[in-house]
């Protein structure tokens, strides 16, 4: 495919980072230390504004996909709108804008093609669901779900004084419907088998049926069999959208926000949550919030290195789990190598959305897990699919995937060696990064 990526900062430099091997890429940005970066990986750079028609007007012959990730929402937009106007191929051509404006968007992803947007993503809205989809949930770091509900990914850390460490994977005792697809232990990825121990300080990862995760839960965590306790530092737009999600479930709720109008805001929209104007790295101040009973602190400022600083002080002073939000890709495994148990990024939503439209027909979900050291995805098999029609058993398929779960005719399924998937089957499939060229090619 040739894509087009206006703005080169972190979201539009790991986009082209992670398409410019298989694809023919273009970058646009007017910092020109952004194009050196960009040059760097062996792409075309022009040095200019994206929307700019002229600009548009060289790199659009033949595109198939502008991606618009620039700091200004209203860049992108304008960007996205004009290339469909000016386009040959407009009806090829898919454009996607990078969002955070609530004004303009108000879920993590949607369609606005009455404008010239195929797709319009908003980075913060979908780190706010995701982790409000994981809070509850003790020792989980990662959720996930597929095939519209069907299936839900859970990763869990196993702690030191888990009941699970030593014990073979094989005598679990899981449901039928859910499955461990991978082990992260240290820098090593796993694709576990019946005998593989579990280790103090492993990753689990778990797919399986929504309604079998609840005694998955159970048995990788702790019930904590109350109202669960949750503090958020940061009221901006992922932190106000997060706590709106949270104030719908069974948690007290409180909020740190350090600009006295947006706490007043805050407090006016969600009455049934705490809201305190004050700084989250004032010790006194989580002192007598009582951090040291909560049971989630999530810290989701604008800055990454206060995000860190909160979120350590939260952890020195008795906080049981901490999630920091990390802007910059770089930061998120060294929060989480310095003591914070989730480091989440919100720039990998968009670089997804935009995996999936340029890994072909079928693919429905990608989601990476542990920083893009793998990825699970969810296809949807075809007549032409040379995975269709023969047992798994059979099939060749490489070394570092495995098929997880298969969602047919509505029914979810653990499949075995001798499982033949059929035309329309929903496949979801956990693969190491050099295993997806080989398992996209059984699907086409």
């Amino acid at each position: 495919m040739k894509i087009v990526i206006i703005g080169a900062g972190e979201v539009g430099y790991h986009i082209a980072k992670a398409l410019h091997q298989a694809n023919d890429v273009v970058v646009i940005d007017q910092s020109e230390e952004a194009c050196e970066r960009a040059d760097e990986l062996d792409v075309q750079v022009i040095q200019g504004n994206g929307a700019n028609v002229s600009i548009l007007s060289r790199a659009l012959e033949g595109t198939d996909l502008l991606v618009a990730v620039t700091g200004s929402d209203e860049a992108n937009i304008v960007a996205c709108m004009a290339a469909k106007l000016i386009a040959k191929n407009k009806n090829r051509l898919n454009t996607v804008a990078r969002v955070s404006n609530p004004d303009y968007i108000d879920k993590p992803v949607a369609k606005r093609t009455q404008i010239g947007i195929d797709t319009m993503i908003c980075p913060e809205l979908t780190l706010a669901s995701e982790v409000a989809e994981i809070l509850a949930i003790p020792y989980a770091i990662g959720a996930e779900y597929f095939a519209e509900g069907k299936v839900e990914m859970m990763e869990f850390a196993v702690s030191q004084e888990s009941e699970l460490v030593g014990k073979e994977l094989q005598n679990l005792n899981m449901a039928n419907c859910c499955i461990v697809s991978a082990l992260f232990r240290d820098a090593e990825v796993i694709i576990p088998h019946g005998k593989d121990r579990i280790q103090e300080n492993d990753h689990i990862v778990v797919i399986g049926k929504p309604a079998a995760m609840k005694e998955v839960r159970d048995m990788l965590g702790e019930k904590v069999g109350r109202r669960s306790k949750v503090m958020i530092i940061g009221g901006g737009i992922v932190g106000f959208y997060l706590a709106k999600l949270v104030s719908k479930g069974e948690f007290d709720l409180k909020i740190i926000e350090s600009n006295k109008e947006r706490s007043m805001v805050i407090a006016e929209e969600l009455p049934g949550a705490l809201v305190l104007n004050g700084d989250g790295t004032d010790i006194n101040l989580l002192k007598e919030e009582g951090i040291s009973e909560m049971d989630v602190v999530i810290s989701v400022t604008n800055s990454d290195e206060k995000n860190l600083l909160c979120s350590l002080l939260a952890k020195q002073l008795g906080g049981k789990k901490v999630i920091a939000r990390a802007d910059r890709s770089d930061y998120v495994s060294l929060f989480e190598m310095v003591g914070v148990d989730s480091a989440v990024s919100p720039r990998q939503a968009t670089v997804n959305e935009v995996l999936k439209l340029t890994m072909g027909q079928g693919i429905e979900t990608v989601a990476t897990i542990e920083g893009e050291k793998a990825e699970i995805i969810e296809y949807t098999a075809s007549k032409k699919s040379k995975i269709v029609g023969k047992p798994l058993k059979s099939v060749k398929f490489p070394s570092g995937a495995i098929v997880s779960m298969v969602v047919h005719k509505g029914n979810t399924i653990v499949p075995r060696g001798d499982y033949i998937i059929e035309e329309e089957d929903r496949v979801v499939v956990f693969a190491l990064k050099s295993a997806n060229t080989e398992v996209e090619k059984l699907f086409k």
